[in-house]
């Protein structure tokens, strides 16, 4: 039995002798990772803030393991296995509902080049802007995640990841487009986003 397993079952038979709800059970138990507040870390993405659709999608991808990168399986997976669609659902929506704080941990001197391939893509690699479906803020629209704030590290993770081909859903642009980035470019977009607000 995993570390997260535990944990989740330990706060289930705690809950039960505290008269804890559910809900109240399923936020302790993201907190391990993500934090009280839910700003996330820099292996565990902050949450407050974030799309409400993206991340009850997630929630389910993870539980269906459908999402599939190595952090995935080692932590989300037994993490979420007694998770149930209500659950998933009203936890998206109270970290949705949290005020989100930038993580501020890129390197400065990358954000202008971070910016230029966040507005403007890179054309000669085929490489759209990420405005089109992020959003011009990187606030994400709908299922598509929120950016701005997150963390250097995991946002370099995950483009990494994307890069391997893990989480490649056929209908899914994300592995072609981090495919076709330079580790340097990935270390620019990573530091940009990390400060926007």
């Amino acid at each position: 039995m995993n570390f997260v397993k535990l944990i989740f079952m330990i706060l289930i038979i705690g809950g039960w002798t505290s008269g804890l709800h559910a809900d109240e059970l399923a936020i302790r138990n993201c907190a391990w990772c993500h934090g009280t507040s839910a700003q996330g870390y820099m292996t565990a993405p902050r949450l407050a803030g974030q799309r409400y659709e993206y991340l009850e999608k997630q929630l389910l991808n993870f539980k269906n393991h459908t999402r599939d990168n190595p952090f995935s399986m080692q932590y989300m997976w037994d993490a979420v296995a007694y998770l149930d669609p209500q659950t998933a659902r009203d936890l998206a929506l109270y970290f949705s509902t949290l005020p989100p704080k930038p993580a501020n941990d890129g390197d400065w001197n990358l954000v202008p080049v971070g910016k230029a391939i966040y507005d403007g893509g890179i054309p000669q690699e085929n490489v759209v802007a990420c405005t089109a479906c992020h959003g011009p803020a990187a606030e994400g629209v709908r299922e598509i995640p929120r950016l701005g704030g997150l963390s250097y590290a995991y946002l370099k993770r995950r483009l990494d990841q994307w890069g391997e081909g893990f989480h490649a859903a056929a209908q899914l642009p994300m592995p072609f487009i981090a495919g076709k980035l330079s580790p340097a470019d990935i270390e620019a977009l990573a530091s940009y986003l990390s400060f926007v607000r």
